[in-house]
């Protein structure tokens, strides 16, 4: 028998198949109101208002599982759950079709001027003359993201006779072309875009996407949509843009903080607001709860969850022999997808050596987990990195061969993409860890961790050099560097470490060094 503590309100016809399974037990009550039986519950099942704490997870020896009935997983500590073993699980898109069409709703109202033409009625007025509004048909919608719900919105938005444009750094051109969409450059999309919505996570890189060097390239008249996460959009960058009617409508239903107290954008006419209701639908709410209640079950009965934002449960014996190559490949995934900026189709793992004789399935899932994880806005990991690449349109597939690299163990990695080819070489040598050996039919070698900058340049005297001097020049120190090349005076390649990430500024200034072809920074 196993009990059940669903300490957030949730829908019941959602949780029906755990209340009506025979060997559970379902508890409805506050985690604080169950002080005294915490050690007694196997799982755990939460929305926002239940912080999960180290504390609490620590009162509760018998936990195994945690469920977030929604997406976010803010109020839950990631690390002390895998630290106690727990299985964290969420419901990645139980809400994918309310915000689609939240935001949906959100642009047919900023063009029609439905909330002030209602509140113009309300207040006794027959004003139609005020509320002229736009047509979405022939417009052009520039989806900044296109995820699961970047895709809902551009299927909804072609049956309303809509060309879509698309900037997602890696849509490739088949997935493109299956959901026929264009693919863009952001400029590409800021300048031909009438109508421009944001689905992207807030990360360093998306924070102010839309802000003051950006604007200036929209069209005049442009309407701009976030129903994604407060921060992609600048908002203090929108309102001179606003007053001067560049910019002719604004809608939002996230904010930079929440609540928006005396926010200065809500005294603007052209400007909607909702109070994050995203994913406030019955049906999501629904769906949220039966997604994480199914998943609860099937993990107590022993079977694979999908939706797992944490490591799966693993014998000791076998994750003591995988852990090494774990590690290693879940790098290497990382590094290989900061390296090539570009849409990718396939990705190709080779095994030699002894950790071709182990179950490298979960492997390869943390390889591609490592992947993903700096292009999906979801939390990936070996369970759900699959499914994610089958979304991406991104194939993979492993192979077992005797060795023949020169290494005991060795993880070769090929990333087919649109336009070219990344290759990296790995092994993990006892008491040495994690190593690089090869990059693009390059020998090198050095630790895949912390902030590095990988650079292909032309095997000519004094580049080294030059790059060292403006590093010097900026008071960088380089902790490590390792070189390669092919011949001498053809191509080569560095890889630089630091005790601190660059600047944007600097890498560029390195960039436009002579002789550099390319230059990447990486965050490990």
């Amino acid at each position: 028998m196993y009990r059940i503590l669903v300490s957030d309100s949730m829908s019941a016809d959602g949780l029906q198949p755990m209340l009506a399974a025979e060997n559970v037990e379902v508890v409805q009550k506050k985690a604080s109101e169950a002080a005294d039986e915490l050690h007694t519950f196997h799982a755990l099942l939460v929305r926002s208002a239940t912080k999960v704490t180290d504390e609490l997870i620590g009162k509760m020896p018998s936990l195994k599982i945690i469920a977030r009935a929604g997406v976010g997983i803010d109020n839950i500590d990631l690390d002390a759950a895998t630290k106690h073993g727990v299985v964290v699980i969420n419901a990645p898109d139980g809400n994918t079709i309310s915000t689609a069409e939240h935001t949906f709703a959100m642009m047919t109202s900023l063009l029609r001027h439905i909330p002030q033409a209602n509140v113009s009625v309300k207040s006794n007025e027959w004003n139609r003359t005020a509320y002229v509004g736009t047509e979405l048909y022939g417009k052009t919608l520039g989806i900044v993201g296109l995820g699961r719900i970047g895709t809902e919105i551009a299927k909804r938005a072609q049956a309303f006779g809509v060309n879509v444009l698309v900037f997602d750094p890696f849509l490739t051109r088949d997935r493109a072309a299956k959901i026929s969409v264009k693919s863009a450059s952001l400029d590409e999309l800021l300048e031909q875009a009438d109508i421009i919505t944001v689905h992207t996570p807030l990360t360093k890189e998306t924070r102010g996407l839309i802000g003051a060097k950006s604007l200036p390239k929209t069209k005049k008249g442009v309407y701009l949509l976030n129903c994604a996460r407060g921060g992609i959009i600048d908002e203090e960058a929108v309102i001179p843009f606003l007053e001067n009617g560049h910019i002719a409508g604004l809608a939002l239903d996230v904010f930079e903080i929440e609540p928006p107290v005396n926010h200065p954008l809500l005294k603007y006419d052209n400007v909607i607001a909702t109070p994050h209701l995203g994913a406030s639908t019955k049906e999501a709410q629904l769906n949220v709860a039966a997604q994480v209640a199914q998943d609860v079950l099937h993990f107590l009965d022993g079977k694979m969850v999908t939706t797992s934002v944490n490591l799966p449960t693993l014998t000791k014996e076998v994750f003591e022999k995988i852990q090494p190559f774990y590690k290693l490949a879940k790098k290497m995934g990382n590094v290989v997808s900061q390296c090539m900026k570009e849409p990718v189709n396939d990705i190709s793992i080779k095994y030699e050596g002894s950790v071709a004789e182990l179950e490298t399935s979960f492997i390869t899932k943390s390889l591609i987990a490592g992947f993903l994880t700096p292009r999906v806005a979801s939390n990936v990991n070996e369970v759900n990195a699959g499914m994610i690449a089958k979304e991406r349109g991104i194939s993979f597939s492993e192979k077992i061969t005797s060795n023949q690299s020169g290494y005991a163990n060795c993880i070769t990695v090929a990333i087919h993409g649109d336009q070219t080819t990344f290759e990296i070489k790995g092994t993990h040598i006892p008491h040495y860890g994690e190593r690089i050996v090869g990059i693009n039919s390059f020998n090198i070698d050095f630790y895949p961790s912390g902030h590095l900058i990988y650079i292909q340049h032309t095997d000519k005297p004094g580049v080294i050099g030059r790059v060292g001097r403006i590093l010097g020049d900026h008071e960088v120190n380089i902790a490590t560097m390792q070189v390669g090349r092919k011949n001498a005076g053809g191509e080569a390649i560095m890889m630089l470490s630091f005790d601190r990430s660059l600047d944007e500024s600097l890498l560029t200034t390195l960039s436009e060094i002579d002789d550099i072809v390319s230059i990447r920074a990486i965050e490990l």
